[in-house]
């Protein structure tokens, strides 16, 4: 199995591409303040995947950073909630689209960490 493979791994990916691109257009003033928040932690979420998954044959070290992904990911949800609060992002649809795709892969992150948690076998090398 490639990390490529790994259908978290391309919606962690592409949700911080997502992020990326939404926090240019944030007011000046959220660039860097809220914006360098949300775009730290979004891509902390497929960079912990991608830690987790070089030292996937260690059960425990999986877990760590896979729990440390689902935690980054819950950070984004809410630097992107305080965005839209505070009225900094004010595309209501952009909000709708970016808060659904963390909800699903926060449901896909725990699903992954339950079936890692009961079914880890060692990676014959």
């Amino acid at each position: 199995m490639k990390l490529e493979d790994l259908k978290i791994y391309g919606k962690a990916h592409k949700l911080a591409v997502d992020i990326h691109k939404m926090s240019l257009t944030l007011p000046q003033f959220e660039l860097y303040e809220e914006g360098s928040q949300i775009r730290r932690s979004s891509k902390s979420v497929s960079a912990q995947i991608v830690e987790g998954f070089a030292l996937r044959n260690y059960k425990n070290e999986y877990l760590h950073y896979l729990h440390r992904s689902y935690a980054s990911n819950q950070e984004t949800k809410e630097h992107l909630d305080l965005l839209f609060e505070t009225k900094s992002l004010g595309d209501k649809l952009l909000y709708v689209q970016l808060r659904d795709t963390i909800d699903e892969l926060s449901r896909m992150l725990y699903q992954f960490i339950v079936s890692v948690f009961e079914g880890h076998n060692q990676i014959n090398r």
